[in-house]
Order: structure tokens, then C-alpha cells, then sequence
């Protein structure tokens, strides 16, 4: 697995368009986040579709193609420096079969952040694109709009990579050891749903897998990291860091799960690595070659996530 582009950096002034691929959004929590934004001398850009509601399945943000209309002109505006998604839920796998990936290809590379349902887009721009994506708090999400902490984390590696090419949260082995390889990863659901797609890889030989997901009780995690070993996804992964795994139930439980389906893989793994759906989320880039240090809990990016 190969590092992918690197996307640039954002400096004051820059616009960011705001979109919502995936589910409804809180009009309140939108406000929210814009001023944040704005406060970080950012131009924010709300797409015109982001406070729709679909007519008939009230768990998307309007229909497939305003969705999807609305990032692909987000990402094709030469004005725009960078595509925050709004909020996570479910639809972006819808959003993605629509997308003119030539028209997007030819836009050239710029910054695009979101995490959760947003899993199915970071695989379809690895694939599609070949560019770095961060895994990072959204415009219109809990935590961005409250939380001090994600909010830090994620300004600093959009103005300031450098500053953030070690990612170190705590947490604990697992299974001991280093590894090195390129990130990858999101919700452990969406990667599981995703196997068989045209957007998707082939799997995550030579990669540093980061994964994690909410709602999902352990019987259910059991499955979808079997069925990705049945695929075959996980051969050759070179390291796995957890990250957090909300309404997901007890953590000894989980941590059993963990043990019995990744432990097998012969590589390194750490658990509790503060990305994902929890409070203070970290920023994380998916593309990026790294070393893994489970023992260490610690994340070292060989290049700045943007450049």
C-alpha cells in the first residue's frame, strides 16, 4: 500500500464548504459550528441542500442526487480549499455511486473532513482519487461544537500539520509491538459494508487499520470483523489502533471480542485511541505513511497529514 497525495494546508481566509452527504442536520448545531469556524478566520460556504430533509425517509439529508450535487460542486469550485461534512448517520454510500469522479479528479486535491457514515466516502476518494482524507470531528457535530479539545486538534492539522504528526491519546497494547504502514480505516460497519463496491479496496494488506464505531453490541462487532477476515480484507495488515466504541456495551466484553478476532493477525494492536465517537475526538488522516507504536499508544505520521 502506497502513500496517497497530500492534499495542501489551509491559511487564514480560506473557504471551506460546508455539505451533508449522509443524514438530517440540527439547524442549531449548524450555526454552532459555522462560528467556529469563523472564528478560526475561516470563510465557511454552506451548500444549498445541507438543511434538507428527504420527503420519505426522514434519516437523509434530501434526496440522493441534492446530496450528492452538493459536493461535487463544493469540491469542483476552484474558490473552495476544503469540504467539511456536516454531520455523519447514513446515505453516503448513496451519494457516492452519483459523483463524477473524472469531473472531481480533474478538480484537483484539496481537504476533505468528516468521520462516521463518512467512512464510505474516505474509500471511495483513497480509491477513486488517491488522496489523503482526515478522519476528524464534523461542522455540525456534537463533539466540534463543544468540545475544546477536538476542536484544537483539528485546527492545528488543518493550519499546522507539523504540529500534529505524532497522535498519542493513551491508551493501552492490546497486542504489543511497532508497525509500520499507511493509515486506513473509520467505522469498522461502513468497511464491512463497503466490501464488493466499485469504491472500495481491495483490502488492507500493508496498512495501519484505524478503526471504530458506535451502536454496535459486541455479537455484531464479532461479525463484521469475522466477515472481513473471511474476506480475506485483513491479510497482510501491518498494525490495528482502536479507537472508541460508544453504546457499543461493556468493555471487557469488547475487549474480548478484540482479542479473539484480531489477536490471531500477528500484529500489533492498541486499544482506546480517542478518535472516533467519543469526547475529544482526534483527528486522524487516512493515507499517510506511519510507524505504530502499540505500546506507546502513540501514532508518528513520516509527513504532516497536508502539505
Amino acid at each position: 500500500m502506497k502513500p496517497l497525495v497530500r492534499p495542501a494546508r489551509l491559511a487564514p481566509g480560506a473557504r471551506v464548504a460546508v455539505v451533508a452527504p449522509s443524514g438530517p442536520v440540527p439547524e442549531e448545531r449548524l450555526q454552532a459550528g459555522l462560528d467556529v469556524l469563523r472564528g478560526w478566520d475561516l470563510e465557511p460556504v454552506v451548500a444549498p441542500h445541507v438543511l434538507d430533509r428527504h420527503a420519505a425517509l426522514p434519516y437523509l439529508a434530501g434526496t440522493d442526487a441534492g446530496r450528492a450535487a452538493d459536493l461535487q460542486a463544493a469540491w469542483c469550485d476552484p474558490s473552495v480549499d476544503a469540504v467539511l461534512c456536516a454531520r455523519g448517520g447514513y446515505g453516503a454510500q448513496r451519494t457516492a455511486d452519483l459523483l463524477d469522479w473524472e469531473a472531481m479528479r480533474s478538480a484537483g486535491p484539496k481537504v476533505l473532513v468528516g468521520f462516521s457514515d463518512v467512512t464510505a466516502l474516505h474509500e471511495a476518494f483513497a480509491a477513486r482519487l488517491g488522496l489523503v482524507t482526515l478522519h476528524g470531528p464534523m461542522a455540525a457535530g456534537v463533539d466540534f461544537v463543544k468540545n475544546a479539545r477536538a476542536q484544537e486538534h483539528l485546527r492545528a492539522t488543518l493550519f499546522a500539520p507539523e504540529t500534529t504528526r505524532v497522535i498519542a491519546s493513551g491508551g493501552t497494547a492490546l497486542v504489543p509491538g511497532r508497525a509500520r504502514g499507511v493509515t486506513l480505516g473509520g467505522c469498522a460497519s461502513l468497511l464491512a459494508a463497503e466490501l464488493g463496491t466499485p469504491h472500495a479496496r481491495r483490502g488492507a494488506r500493508g496498512g495501519l487499520l484505524l478503526i471504530e464505531d458506535v451502536g454496535e453490541e459486541a455479537y455484531r462487532l464479532d461479525r463484521i470483523l469475522t466477515q472481513l477476515l473471511r474476506a480475506g480484507w485483513l491479510d497482510g495488515v501491518a498494525g490495528v489502533a482502536l479507537g472508541s466504541w460508544r453504546d457499543c456495551g461493556p468493555g471487557a466484553l469488547l475487549r474480548a471480542v478484540f482479542a479473539d478476532r484480531l489477536g490471531g493477525l500477528g500484529v500489533p494492536v492498541v486499544e482506546e485511541f480517542g478518535f472516533g465517537h467519543c469526547d475529544g475526538a482526534l483527528t486522524v488522516p487516512f493515507g499517510v505513511a506511519a510507524e505504530l507504536d502499540a505500546d506507546a499508544a502513540a501514532l508518528t505520521l513520516d509527513e504532516p497529514a497536508l502539505r
